[in-house]
């Protein structure tokens, strides 16, 4: 068998923690496109406190996800992801017996605090080989994107069949199923890697929180998400006020989510394979600038709803896959996983403020002055993107080294080797981190090398 093909238990491993991220996170969005349409049903409900139902998730998720990531180191993986997803649950139960607003915003507030992501990549990390650990990756990133589309069509049809708390009665349904799946199917282990390309390293948190182009793309999926809360917040409450009926809208959200993926798709090949990442990415804030303006100028219009809310899915589904990627190249070997956890709770405090700030100014300004708001955030992150750097196109490698690996020979050895642009060697952690050229130079290279 070949060194580089994925072993049953990586497969399991891989699929399994998909499925179980998936499950977790068709919960967390089916609720995101009809609670403004829904929430009214509730007791105290107003737009600001549905607002801030929608995007309570994020406080909590921001708070707990780096230390439930810690503690997994303690007490193991798969018992935190289970007792996250209890709390989970729990939270989906509160939501779907509860008559009121408040109770809605705790069940939320919990379902944030169930925060696994980080020990699902620690298992993961856990489970596979380090020549498999990116094809393992690109299974959850690609369920990610799969789950957010088939959630907001998903849950506008469910609502709108059983009920809203009949929705989060089966969000609660898939929580225990994600936790079959963690205990049934995805695979034990009792061996834990030290893994800093998919761990937070306290150590760590000072140079990514002060690097500069980090700051720029952790602010830029702050902003993004920023947007996406609001427009689940004002596009549904504008295709009633124009006389679409709420459990129609799955139609809009399908059609639109189906275009976008088809156009975003191809664009994203091209940036990675074309090496011009740079400019799709300012290209993006600019379509998105542009969206935003329309909807801010032309109120009432069917047309440009649709327009606009094509526009905004096709420029969020390709910051959302380049982002990550980007955080990815731009951190240096062996501080990727801190640069992915400081970058995943931006993206938490993007979902906190895009909720509450637009339920209020919904409530008080209305859509015009929600849009005249996105326009402003938009502008702010389109000038502050030309100072972006483009990243070198460089892959993050991971090698365990043997105990009698001397750092000092070894790393100069490795400097003088084309394609090799960073290295960070930890004999301690029995660890080697580097950033390539894969068009130059690839892991096997690297191991023949080593092997010498």
């Amino acid at each position: 068998m070949s060194d580089h093909k994925m072993t049953t238990v990586e497969l399991y491993a891989s699929w399994g923690l998909g499925i179980v991220f998936s499950l977790r996170m068709l919960g967390m969005f089916m609720v995101l496109p009809i609670l403004t349409t829904y929430g009214t049903q509730f007791h105290d409900a107003n737009e600001t406190l549905t607002g801030i139902a929608i995007g309570i998730y994020g406080v909590s998720q921001a708070i707990f996800q780096i230390p439930i990531g810690m503690l997994s180191d303690r007490f193991g993986r798969k018992p935190l992801i289970i007792s996250g997803l209890c709390i989970f649950a729990i939270g989906s139960v509160i939501a779907a017996l509860t008559q009121s607003i408040w109770g809605i915003i705790l069940g939320r507030a919990l379902q944030g605090a169930g925060a696994i992501a980080a020990a699902v990549m620690a298992l993961l990390s856990d489970l596979t080989r380090e020549q498999n650990y990116t094809k393992a990756m690109s299974v959850i990133g690609i369920s990610f994107g799969v789950t957010f589309a088939i959630a907001i069509v998903l849950g506008p049809i469910i609502t709108h069949k059983f009920g809203l708390q009949e929705l989060f009665w089966i969000i609660s349904i898939l929580a225990v199923l994600a936790i079959f799946v963690t205990l049934f199917i995805v695979p034990s282990t009792s061996t834990q890697i030290f893994n800093r390309e998919s761990k937070v390293v306290t150590s760590n948190l000072r140079y990514v929180i002060t690097d500069s182009n980090l700051t720029k793309l952790n602010m830029s999926v702050l902003c993004l998400h920023v947007l996406l809360m609001s427009s689940f917040i004002t596009i549904p409450t504008q295709l009633i006020q124009i006389g679409w009926l709420a459990h129609e809208h799955w139609k809009v959200y399908f059609f639109a989510m189906l275009m976008a993926l088809a156009i975003a798709t191809p664009l994203l090949i091209y940036a990675e394979i074309k090496r011009k990442m740079k400019n799709i990415f300012i290209s993006c804030i600019g379509l998105m600038l542009f969206t935003e303006t329309l909807l801010w100028a032309v109120n009432n219009s069917i047309w440009v709803l649709f327009i606009g809310l094509e526009l905004f899915l096709i420029g969020f589904n390709l910051m959302e896959a380049m982002l990550p990627s980007l955080v990815s190249k731009q951190s240096r070997a062996g501080y990727k996983g801190t640069a992915m956890g400081v970058y995943t709770t931006s993206q938490c405090i993007g979902v906190a403020i895009g909720g509450g700030i637009s339920g209020w100014m919904l409530g008080h300004v209305g859509p015009h002055g929600v849009f005249l708001f996105n326009v402003l955030i938009t502008l702010a992150w389109f000038g502050m993107s030309f100072s972006l750097k483009e990243p070198l196109y460089l892959s993050s490698l991971r090698f365990t080294l043997k105990d009698s690996a001397e750092k000092f020979p070894l790393e100069a050895y490795l400097k003088k080797q084309e394609g090799v642009f960073d290295l960070l060697i930890l004999p301690e952690e029995h660890s080697m981190y580097m950033k390539v050229d894969d068009q130059v130079i690839n892991r096997a290279t690297i191991e023949n090398l080593l092997s010498k």
